[in-house]
């Protein structure tokens, strides 16, 4: 349930907080507001303020081939690409790199444009790769891929001026971060739990409402972040870094995701 202690943890911006009482105004009666609301003035705050970040919450290796071994190389990536005077970063670069699970798919569905056998995509302000072949487990739950990276691709666009469709977050094998990141969605499947018309209280809960995952990987540049700060993890959402991380440990909490995935 929203309470100003729980928003401050989940990096709720009071800047946000104060949106959101500005339009809903005040009123005797009793009323009940879409959350949505709420969610879409932490999405504005945060957007403007919030530096941007790789991460991979379940991570799926990839072995680029023809790229050198025990080579790294620093890649230029902006901070916040609305806000130029945020500066950039550095990011590590390598042969073997991490990207998320659900961006392969052996057998394509229609209008997929991550990685699947034979496609190439964009590896956010690195390269071009193309994926040629990967391997499985005795399951048959794919466990790495084999790709291929254009040089002359550097920066994310080719001199011969092919274009392609996906552009993925990836991290480094050699220089990345270790990380539980909480999930935390909607407490309740409906807008308005105290109407007990659509079920009771107790059968209104989400029992989605936090997914916990570990051994997420964070790009290498997060490996000192503090409590209480903030990011959006690119294509991912707004992430908060948790009162109850250690130096061993880091927990993060998404604020909330990138769109409202609401229904």
């Amino acid at each position: 349930m929203a309470t100003l202690s729980g928003m401050r943890r989940r990096g709720y911006p009071a800047a946000a907080i104060r949106s959101f009482c500005d339009k809903i105004g005040v009123s005797k009666a009793y009323s009940v507001v879409d959350y949505g609301l709420l969610e879409s003035c932490v999405r504005d705050e945060l957007n403007k303020t919030a530096p941007r970040a790789m991460a991979v919450l379940k991570p799926l290796k990839v072995v680029i081939d023809n790229y050198p071994e025990n080579q790294t190389e620093e890649i230029e990536v902006e901070v916040n690409p609305d806000k130029p005077e945020m500066g950039t970063r550095k990011v590590t670069f390598s042969r073997n790199l991490f990207v998320e699970q659900d961006d392969f798919m052996i057998e394509p569905v229609r209008k997929y444009f991550r990685l699947y056998p034979g496609n190439e995509v964009r590896l956010k302000s690195a390269y071009f790769i193309t994926c040629n072949s990967y391997e499985t487990d005795e399951t048959g739950e794919v466990t790495c891929l084999h790709c291929t990276y254009d040089p002359l691709s550097q920066g994310g666009n080719s001199p011969d001026g092919r274009k392609v469709k996906g552009t993925l977050h990836w991290v480094s094998a050699d220089d990345c971060v270790k990380a539980e990141i909480r999930l935390y969605d909607r407490l309740f499947n409906v807008e308005n739990p105290s109407d007990e018309t659509s079920g009771s209280f107790e059968s209104n809960l989400n029992p989605n409402s936090l997914e916990i995952l570990q051994d997420c990987l964070l790009e290498g540049g997060l490996r000192d972040i503090k409590p209480g700060d903030t990011f959006q993890f690119m294509r991912k959402g707004y992430f908060c870094v948790d009162k109850d991380s250690t130096s061993d440990k880091l927990i993060i909490n998404r604020t909330v995701e990138l769109n409202s995935s609401w229904k």
